[in-house]
């Protein structure tokens, strides 16, 4: 009796993720230079052929992921806004839900941390590595737009248009700043110094 073998069908977004998996891994202990198809071939338990079947290089591998990591952290944050928004003006639970927001950004959790490691390390190198300049560019205006949305909504409403440009750019750098030394200085930027950074800052705009 002949049996016959029925062909294993490959999701290929899937398999697209799992190897976005193994890029962000490879980033987060080796940095972005190793991140090569044969490396990350390994890492995923795939062939290089089989990476090559979904990115044709190394350069769209790289894009393709720096885009994902910014689709996640931008999907996340913005999932995080209807809470602020919905709050009342002043209150403390507009206060948690944009501490909650504001901390969907940073490294506190194994996740968050591979990501934002992989976050940073892609913009640093689109300083250099031209087919990567469009993604950073994005990740810039997706989180910058979500600062400007929470700034508009903290200060007052006859604030003018440069005074929510400039707090909403402090913010941003606020948790730049917060982002590398959470993952430099994991012992002492713990979760809740953030928090009271953080608190400090919104002191500061809601003063």
């Amino acid at each position: 009796m002949l049996i016959r073998m029925v062909p294993k069908i490959v999701d290929a977004d899937a398999r697209r993720q799992d190897v976005v998996q193994a890029v962000l891994r490879i980033i987060a202990v080796d940095g972005l230079e190793r991140a090569s198809l044969r490396e990350v071939a390994d890492e995923a338990g795939l062939a290089v052929g089989s990476v090559r079947h979904y990115f044709q290089g190394s350069e769209e591998l790289l894009e393709f992921t720096f885009g994902t990591v910014v689709d996640r952290v931008a999907s996340r944050l913005r999932s995080s806004l209807p809470a602020v928004l919905g709050a009342a003006a002043a209150s403390t639970e507009q206060r948690e839900a944009v501490l909650a927001l504001l901390g969907g950004m940073l490294p506190l959790d194994e996740e968050t941390a591979v990501e934002v490691c992989a976050l940073m390390a892609f913009r640093n190198a689109a300083r250099i590595k031209p087919f990567l300049a469009a993604e950073s560019d994005r990740s810039h205006r997706e989180v910058a737009a979500i600062m400007g949305a929470l700034a508009a909504t903290l200060l007052p409403e006859d604030e003018p248009q440069e005074t929510l440009v400039v707090e909403a750019e402090r913010l941003l750098a606020t948790l730049d700043g917060l982002c590398m030394h959470a993952l430099l200085q994991p012992g002492w930027m713990t979760a809740q110094m953030c928090r009271d950074v953080l608190e400090r800052h919104l002191d500061g705009i809601t003063r």
